[in-house]
């Protein structure tokens, strides 16, 4: 007989990261079992009917629930603070189900402009095709949160800290906004991860992930989650989720829980390195603009160490000769790879305008502070004096 010891209440996010949500099977397993199966078999017709009508609380089918994804889901869902947690195969299908579930035609959805490209998108190309009506702030300024929320709105998303420009927005201020509306407020928080950031506790109702990111952390397998309460997680988001299919495979659950029970240990090496890199990029001086929301000279640091324990380990900064010398100077690398991906063990630069943010025009990544110039660095978790003198023979070689 499996023994499967109940979470205590007084774990703390390490001890939950490891332990929470585990289930074993009757061979009583140590590591997490990886539940490779598409369906599940009945002893008798009356218990197949008695599971499609929800009669009992068994596996159907993996396209709706599986052992493995359910460990997980449960496992975020205590280390974020939340009812529940629904575990998709993308990050970006997380973002798209955490809206679509619950919006029709003719309802109002606010965004902040400084998002991840494809979050963008979803607000400004998809949703709009469906009779929703999108309007995008200045995510920073509390002023057009106030003038875009003053009629009924279905829903809010934001990113804080955002991709790739690192702007924070106030959680607690555009979700007391937002509930005045009537507005559900969704928060991806893949930057800051659930240890650096909790939205819940700061007024978000809905938040979201790219498992991609710092929680598998090593570049494997793609997966994303949706995380809030009980109603709106089993009574709108699972019904959507169930009938459209983005599920998680089991085998990148297991990769995910995996990566969960060492997030701790790498996220405080990720924020340590990132403020080495930070504080050598800031001293440079030759630079057009250093972001990093640890640093003082951030806009919104005070916001940021208000509402985060850390700072995270994505460092954007411009150089002033413009794409060619950011070229010049990507392909100088020796350490350092060139990705879209970030979270990652290893150290990451991209180009944003010309990958993640190569969609908007001109115009538009002027207005995020995107110019030619900035680069995203995700710092790894290599010796930081490294990464420095990579970075340092690169802008030397440029």
């Amino acid at each position: 007989m499996a023994v499967n010891k109940p979470v205590q209440d007084s774990w703390r996010a390490q001890t939950l990261a490891v332990r929470g949500g585990t289930r074993r099977s009757e061979f009583g397993e140590t590591g997490e079992a990886i539940f490779a199966t598409s369906g599940y078999v009945y002893e008798y017709a009356e218990q197949a009917e008695d599971a499609f009508q929800d009669r009992v609380d068994r596996f159907i089918y993996s396209r709706f629930s599986n052992p493995t994804v359910d460990m997980f889901q449960d496992r975020m869902a205590l280390i974020e603070g939340a009812d529940r947690g629904k575990a998709t195969a993308t990050g970006m299908a997380a973002v798209f189900a955490s809206m679509a579930c619950m919006v029709e035609a003719g309802d109002h959805v606010v965004g902040s402009r400084a998002l991840f490209g494809s979050c963008l998108y979803i607000l400004t190309e998809i949703l709009p095709k469906y009779g929703v009506e999108t309007t995008i702030v200045d995510g920073t300024d509390l002023n057009q949160w106030e003038d875009a929320l003053k009629r009924p709105t279905k829903c809010v998303f934001v990113e804080t800290p955002s991709n790739p420009g690192l702007d924070i927005i106030d959680i607690q201020a555009v979700s007391d906004l937002a509930h005045k509306a009537g507005a559900k407020v969704i928060v991806d928080n893949v930057f800051a991860t659930p240890l650096l950031q909790k939205p819940m506790q700061l007024g978000a109702d809905i938040v979201v992930y790219s498992a991609t990111k710092h929680i598998d952390g090593q570049g494997r397998c793609l997966g994303g989650i949706v995380l809030g309460d009980e109603d709106y997680c089993e009574n709108t988001l699972k019904p959507f989720l169930r009938h459209t299919g983005p599920s998680l495979s089991p085998f990148n659950a297991w990769v995910m829980l995996k990566g969960l029970e060492t997030l701790d240990l790498r996220i405080k090496r990720h924020c340590e390195n990132a403020r080495v890199i930070a504080d050598y990029l800031e001293t440079r001086g030759d630079l057009a603009k250093v972001r990093y929301p640890g640093l003082k000279s951030h806009p919104q640091h005070d916001l940021a160490a208000r509402q985060m324990s850390d700072f995270g380990n994505v460092v954007t900064f411009s150089h002033a000769g413009g794409k060619e010398a950011v070229f010049r100077f990507m392909n100088a690398m020796k350490l350092i790879d060139i990705s879209n991906n970030l979270g990652d063990s290893k150290s990451l630069l991209t180009h944003p305008a010309t990958t993640t943010h190569q969609r908007l025009t001109p115009e538009d990544r002027a207005s995020l502070g995107l110019d030619d110039g900035m680069v995203r660095l995700s710092v790894g978790l290599e010796d930081p004096l490294d990464v420095r003198d990579d970075l340092e023979q690169a802008f030397a070689a440029a």
